[in-house]
């Protein structure tokens, strides 16, 4: 049973450290934003992507119909879920039944169907308990596309961090040329717009802008810039507390 609006104020008022949501679509440079914002405040950061991905990663090795919804959740709960902060301490990484699946949830058949296990209502309600759990005592960087409206509702601080197809697109291709890699940008502008419309048109809890969420659109910014822009309207929100 989900949470009432005044348990969840409850549980936020007893938290010592802030719990920092963010959201936004994909390519956006969440991650990396996350990471640096979680570094300097000495907090954790996780991106719940890994999670989907991780469990996307379970199904394909297990043959489970990535079709049948009620067998994905149903995975999602018999699986042994773990997580651990990396030798940088500031990155939460996701362990499946006792193994770090960090490598493995990268490759290209995860990443397309991911979108098909994240559909699954049950899939999203387990998961959720969890990352609630992540960030029960605060002190986290929490990012994803529901973080901010679903999971924690609650949270100290919300922020959505937005940019257009055409610079993610740039980012993207710019980053995968650098790695050696092909890379076509407007194959990878379509693929962003096609997971943008998933996202924003899912059933349950679709990507979209917290009401009291700060919004910042980083088409013309660095990652760097927008994580200082993220730690000077933190700063002065403590302030005016």
């Amino acid at each position: 049973m989900a949470p009432s609006a005044a348990a969840e104020r409850r549980t936020a008022g007893r938290r010592r450290k802030l719990v920092i949501a963010m959201d936004g679509p994909a390519g956006v440079g969440k991650s990396t934003v996350g990471r640096v914002v979680a570094k300097a405040l000495g907090y954790r950061f996780i991106n719940t992507g890994e999670m989907y991905r991780a469990l996307t990663w379970r199904a394909l090795e297990e043959g489970v119909d990535l079709g049948d919804q009620r067998a994905l959740a149903r995975l999602a709960r018999q699986v042994r879920w773990s997580f651990k902060t990396t030798a940088d301490r500031v990155t939460v990484r996701t362990f499946v039944d006792g193994r770090n699946v960090a490598k493995q949830i990268q490759g290209e058949r995860v990443g397309k169907n991911s979108s098909k296990v994240a559909s699954a209502p049950g899939v999203r309600r387990h998961l959720r308990a969890l990352q609630r759990r992540l960030g029960r005592d605060g002190g986290i960087v929490m990012e994803g596309r529901d973080i901010t409206t679903n999971v924690f509702p609650d949270a100290d601080f919300k922020i959505f961090l937005d940019a257009s197809a055409d610079e993610r697109a740039r980012r993207r291709t710019r980053q995968l040329r650098a790695q050696g890699k092909k890379a076509d940008f407007r194959s990878i502008r379509d693929a962003i717009a096609a997971r943008d419309r998933q996202d924003s048109q899912r059933k349950i809890n679709p990507l979209r802008q917290a009401a009291d969420a700060v919004v910042i659109d980083s088409s013309d910014m660095s990652l760097n810039e927008v994580a200082e822009c993220i730690l000077k309207r933190i700063s002065q929100a403590r302030q005016e507390r």
